[in-house]
């Protein structure tokens, strides 16, 4: 009989110190290649054996609020760049891409749809979707981008 896992949310002030250090030691390791388990562990003060028993179990959650993010649907001329440039776009307005889809191209036309996460500096307005589509089309090879939700 197989045995099923559930997952559980639960608040990181009541958990045990050593799955908290776990999640410490597994985000120094991913904002650094360089860092070892082993030195991961050394600066959380864990052991490598709890580190090992505890990594693939514990994760960070991150609430994800809908309404921060938006959903576009683009059309793209098929040539090479294109797609590139509205990457670019949406790295300079400081969107982060939660998704995204290319179909294959019909008629040298490439539907695609993105998924964004729209974030403000402090005091700062996101653009909404409309700002965000005029700014997409400006692209040379962008023949339409539309807000599919906001």
């Amino acid at each position: 009989m197989k045995k099923t896992s559930r997952l559980v949310a639960v608040r990181e002030d009541v958990l045990p110190e050593v799955i908290v250090k776990v999640l410490r030691a597994k985000e120094l390791k991913a904002a650094s290649d360089e860092l070892s388990s082993s030195e991961a562990c050394r600066i959380v003060g864990i052991s490598r054996s709890a580190y090992y028993k505890y990594k693939d179990s514990v994760f960070r959650y991150e609430e994800q609020s809908s309404e921060n993010v938006l959903s576009l649907g683009l059309k793209l001329h098929d040539r090479q760049g294109v797609l590139s440039a509205v990457i670019s776009q949406l790295y300079t307005l400081g969107m982060n891409i939660v998704k995204i889809n290319q179909e294959q191209p019909f008629d040298s036309v490439a539907s695609v749809s993105i998924s964004v996460r729209r974030a403000a500096a402090d005091g700062e307005r996101a653009l909404d979707g409309s700002e965000l589509c005029d700014s997409l089309r400006a692209i040379d090879g962008v023949i339409d981008a539309k807000s599919l939700r906001a």
